[in-house]
């Protein structure tokens, strides 16, 4: 079941992505659980946007790589502000130190929202958002399933 959802997960990307192009090209620092940085790509959908994000973070005993897309819907708030929110999912993959492991399983998988702000420069072509990402996590099965995520700072070229 796990295999024909991430297919199906993949084939959507995809095809998302085929008909979209790169709108902006950053980091995301603070991302991936509040400790890392994402690699962050903006894909413009018309009026909306896919967000996506590659991230690495280090925790107290284990390090994190993740996988992030989330669909965004956006507004303009004027003089170069605007306003975003979406839904997507994280697949998240964790490296434990010698001795510590707190999960049954190497691989994590949850759904995410993303709210935020973001200013869009006129004189060059950058952006800056700050924005907060929760996760509620479906994989692994772990009692403090929902996170209030992190607050991120972006810094994105725009072409």
């Amino acid at each position: 079941m796990k295999k024909i959802f991430l297919a199906l997960v993949a084939v959507f990307a995809m095809s998302t992505m085929a008909n979209a192009q790169i709108k902006d090209l950053g980091v995301r620092v603070g991302g991936g659980q509040g400790y890392g940085a994402e690699l962050s790509a903006m894909w413009g959908l018309g009026g909306n946007r896919l967000e996506t994000d590659l991230g690495w973070a280090n925790h107290d005993h284990h390090g994190s790589f993740s996988l992030v897309g989330v669909y965004q819907w956006t507004g303009d708030l004027g003089s170069g502000f605007g306003w975003y929110a979406g839904i997507g999912a994280r697949a998240a993959f964790w490296s434990w130190e010698k001795g510590y492991k707190d999960h049954d399983t190497d691989f994590a998988l949850a759904l995410v929202g993303q709210a935020g702000i973001e200013y869009n420069f006129d004189a060059i072509p950058f952006q800056l958002s700050l924005d907060i990402r929760p996760n509620f996590w479906l994989i692994p099965d772990v009692s403090d399933k929902f996170h209030w995520g992190d607050i991120a700072l972006g810094i994105r070229y725009r072409f």
